[in-house]
């Protein structure tokens, strides 16, 4: 299907402009049947301001066109964009006269997926593309744009090259194995598989960060009842939010509000107080409060700093907390720090004053972020990339014990194939026998 040409809209709703793009061999051809200037005669990337028409010559709209010529596009293929206003009448009467005059309606994704076709960019920079679209934080957008302009394709080449030349030389070992003739020492090759898989571990643990920052961190703000938890997420948001009040039970509902720090959206879920109860409507909030639990990935435990005993209650339940769920970041933290000064706690603050709010949002920033420099590091955000590099990661450990024991070079380099190959499923790089054979031949000049 990739020899038709396709028109679609590249511009959601309604506004003051919208484009049209248009990608086939027919571009220009289905193009200027709607307009009077000459298409084929325009250079690529120069515009002209022309009256599109129909098919019968009924005027739609002024508008500006651009062409693109083959291979210089973002699908690589020939390429006409039309800029019209953003009337939605315009939009489809442009559109219906394009499909009448030998176009089709792209299907979802198909632009970007006949760049990929055409060797505008590989795999995983395809998939930044809608990454990039659907970011709605800095540190979201600086991921996909990374790995959009090739950051993360640069780092998995360069690991590549290595298993690369890992595989050339167990590769060699087989052809010349009989002739006692030593390439490398097995010494050399641990050293080299265990340098690749420190890189891809750091890939794999950087996934929950990248995950957090597309999706957003949730977040569950738990305690007993009155401890100050709505006070807390007003206090963060700014914002009077939540119901306040003395009396026990208030918050009946899982509240949810969105907090942005250092680029990354914290997704605040202000739950019911967990406490023993009778009374079923808050019952029913207390079991969805620890439903938040389960899903949250930070947990902001609070307790009344300004109540001696129900702090010491509150130790034993934020250690189970703790116990319960390894994966899981949990803050204990102590409200009302104005009244009381509580001893043993992560964090003291005060909801009311605002005293510790901007060490928790450091907090919460950091244990996010940990050690990873999002601007100048490469940070994995998809499922399957991180699928990919863990199967990967299984096959390099596979290889690096066979080394240890000293398995036969075949062995060896079935698993380092097999690593290659999960490497490449993240790119769409998969022809390896080729890359192998051409490293023989460059470094060592092996001629027969």
């Amino acid at each position: 299907m990739l020899h038709d040409t396709i028109v679609a809209l590249a511009t959601g709703g309604t506004g003051a402009l919208s484009v049209i793009r248009l990608s086939g061999t027919k571009a220009k051809q289905i193009a200027q049947a709607h307009v009077a200037r000459n298409l084929a005669a325009m250079p690529s990337h120069h515009a002209v301001f022309t009256l599109f028409k129909t098919l019968d010559q009924t005027p739609v709209d002024e508008v500006l066109l651009l062409c693109f010529d083959h291979g210089k596009s973002f699908t690589g293929e020939e390429t006409v964009e039309i800029h019209c206003h953003g009337s939605s009448y315009i939009q489809s009467a442009i559109l219906q006269a394009l499909i009448a005059s030998g176009a089709r309606m792209a299907e979802p994704g198909e632009f970007t997926q006949r760049a990929f076709a055409n060797g505008k960019m590989d795999l995983s920079q395809a998939e930044a593309v809608a990454d990039l679209i659907a970011s709605n934080s800095r540190q979201a957008h600086a991921v996909a744009l990374n790995q959009m302009r090739g950051g993360f394709s640069h780092e998995l080449s360069t690991l590549r090259e290595k298993l690369i030349e890992f595989a050339s030389l167990m590769e060699l070992e087989l052809d010349f194995g009989e002739e006692d003739l030593a390439f490398a020492d097995r010494s050399t090759l641990l050293a080299l598989v265990g340098e690749v898989l420190g890189k891809i571990q750091r890939l794999i643990k950087s996934f929950a960060l990248g995950n957090a920052m597309k999706e957003g961190v949730p977040v569950a703000i738990v305690g007993a009842p009155n401890a100050g938890k709505s006070s807390l997420l007003n206090a963060l948001l700014g914002e009077e939010r939540a119901i306040v009040s003395d009396i026990p039970g208030t918050t009946r509902d899982v509240i949810e509000e969105v907090l942005t720090i250092d680029g990354i959206r914290f997704r605040l879920m202000d739950t019911a107080g967990i406490r023993a109860t009778n009374e079923t409507i808050e019952a029913m909030g207390i079991a969805r409060s620890q439903e938040k639990i389960e899903r949250a990935r930070l947990v902001l435990a609070l307790s009344d700093g300004s109540d001696l005993e129900q702090l010491r209650s509150d130790e034993a339940w934020v250690a189970e907390l703790k116990v319960k769920h390894p994966d899981k970041t949990v803050v204990w933290i102590a409200n009302k720090k104005d009244l009381n000064e509580a001893r043993g706690v992560d964090l003291a603050i005060s909801a009311l004053s605002g005293d510790g709010l901007e060490e928790l949002m450091q907090r919460m920033s950091d244990s996010i972020q940990q050690d990873f420099d999002v601007e100048r590091e490469t940070v994995v955000s998809n499922a399957r990339h991180v699928e990919a590099l863990q199967q990967t990661q299984t096959y390099l450990r596979a290889a690096q014990q066979g080394l240890k024991q000293g398995l036969p070079a075949d062995l060896v380099a079935m698993d380092l194939r097999a690593a290659m190959r999960s490497l490449g499923n993240i790119t769409g790089e998969i022809e390896l026998d080729t890359d192998i054979l051409g490293t023989i031949f460059s470094r060592f000049c092996i001629g027969k």
